[in-house]
């Protein structure tokens, strides 16, 4: 690091943490492929939300949910606009995104999803990038219960597979909270390597 004062002030605003059960946790610096699913998740219902009451918001959005856990998620749909005050968004939100890292792993399975559970989060998604693969959590009585998983296959993999395998791969679904929203993996991991 820089013995320039004015670039450590500058680094250090720029790190991010969370607080997750009082315990502060720096945020490691995004992959290009965590930058792009952030962006492409954030671009589908930021298009889909689009004069509609319910908001989108990207990475870099603090979420306020007990005095012990204040989260950065990598993207999520508020629907109470009362919980959005100026410092991020007081509450839970309806839906939240959170993109895998080596660094986020443990926390953003167990303990930021319990957390969230608690709180009332509606529908929680954790992605993985290097898997090309969406796990879709649900709220059912107070725990966040896994739907589904979906996983967009490798370019050289449908011709390997029987026609049977083929149709069993789901690589659309739906958001719990819109009916109308299909959500194609193509369009989340569109352009990630």
């Amino acid at each position: 690091m820089s013995g320039n004062l004015a670039y450590r002030d500058d680094c250090q605003e720029k790190m991010r943490e969370e607080l997750i059960g009082g315990e502060v946790f720096l945020m490691a610096p995004a992959s290009t492929n965590h930058v792009l699913v952030s962006g492409n998740v954030y671009s589908i219902f930021g298009n889909y939300l689009k004069g509609k009451k319910c908001v989108p918001f990207m990475d870099g959005v603090k979420v306020f949910l007990t005095e012990q856990d204040h989260f950065v998620p990598d993207m999520m749909v508020v629907c109470d606009r009362e919980k959005i005050k100026p410092d991020g968004v007081h509450g839970a939100p309806d839906l939240v995104v959170e993109i895998l890292s080596p660094s986020t792993m443990r926390n953003d399975k167990t303990r930021k999803k319990e957390v969230y559970a608690k709180c009332g989060v509606l529908e929680y998604w954790i992605i993985s990038p290097g898997d090309k693969a969406v796990e879709q959590y649900l709220l059912r009585d107070g725990d966040l219960v896994l739907n589904s998983i979906y996983v967009l296959p490798p370019d050289w993999m449908p011709a390997r597979m029987t026609e049977k395998e083929r149709a069993e791969v789901v690589t659309r679904f739906k958001c719990s909270l819109y009916d109308d929203l299909n959500i194609h993996l193509e369009d989340i991991f569109y352009r990630t390597f």
